[in-house]
């Protein structure tokens, strides 16, 4: 069993490497599912449309992730609630409209995979005790009970809150991946009980950037030239950036875990 995890998908640079080298990448690597983290997948790099969401599961994605901008677009509060595959921070204020965390099927439909979306804390959109919801999501979905294998995209700034979260899932999800910083981290590895962890597994789009917004106007906003607009994505060749995670179906646990770089500047 495969599963891959692609980062951040940034403007319309990431959507088109997306797009292009998706199908590619699952049938080369024999993928089994696929998450996408989705939240600055629309062209000015904010939030994620129906219609965008829609490309993404037509190219193979089974499900998207999100963060602190999935409310960028005002249609997303209705679609969520209506598209079970597209998921927002599980600590958020209770209420939201969709879901933070679910279970779907492997795409051969013999292997139930949870997927669970959370949100730092600390530098973000103010949220519930993410700590708190992680432990309370642990006793509703649990690794070969209710599921085949369990999946944790933790949408966070900062790397202790991202390693905290990795070593508290240790041995309860298959793999713990960090999204939002959007610059992939050396640390790929799996923890010591048998979880696959990447701090952050970087973004999909374009790397001559700054954090994929265009490095142009990002340096005049930084010296505060008055020339400086709001920031907006670059729009140059784009690199996939994500992992692949093979698993143990006798544990529901990390058997290998392997960094995907594709395309753009970033594979040079």
């Amino acid at each position: 069993m495969k599963i891959l995890i692609l980062g951040d998908v940034m403007g319309s640079s990431g959507r088109n490497i997306l797009n292009n080298k998706l199908s590619k990448l699952i049938q080369k690597n024999n993928v089994d599912f696929v998450i996408v983290n989705g939240e600055n997948a629309a062209d000015d790099g904010r939030g994620i449309t129906k219609e965008i969401a829609n490309e993404f599961f037509k190219n193979g994605v089974d499900v998207i992730t999100s963060g602190n901008h999935i409310w960028d677009k005002q249609e997303t509060t209705d679609y969520i609630d209506k598209e079970s595959r597209l998921l927002r921070p599980a600590n958020l204020a209770e209420g939201s409209p969709g879901k933070g965390f679910e279970i779907y099927f492997s795409k051969d439909r013999k292997y139930k995979i949870g997927v669970i979306n959370l949100m730092g804390n600390v530098f973000m959109r103010k949220s519930e005790d993410v700590f708190k919801v992680a432990n309370n999501i642990c006793k509703k979905m649990v690794l070969k009970r209710d599921v085949d294998f369990l999946i944790v995209d933790f949408h966070g700034e900062i790397t202790s809150e991202k390693m905290a979260t990795g070593h508290f899932f240790d041995g309860k999800a298959t793999c713990v991946v960090g999204t939002h910083t959007h610059v992939p981290t050396a640390d790929t590895r799996i923890l010591d009980k048998g979880t696959a962890y990447q701090t952050d597994i970087g973004m999909c789009g374009d790397y001559n950037s700054v954090i994929g917004m265009n490095k142009e106007n990002s340096i005049k906003r930084f010296l505060k030239d008055k020339d400086a607009t709001a920031h907006f994505p670059a729009e140059g060749d784009g690199t996939l950036s994500g992992i692949i995670v093979e698993t143990n179906t006798k544990t529901g646990l990390a058997k290998k875990v392997t960094r995907i770089i594709e395309g753009g500047s970033l594979a040079k």
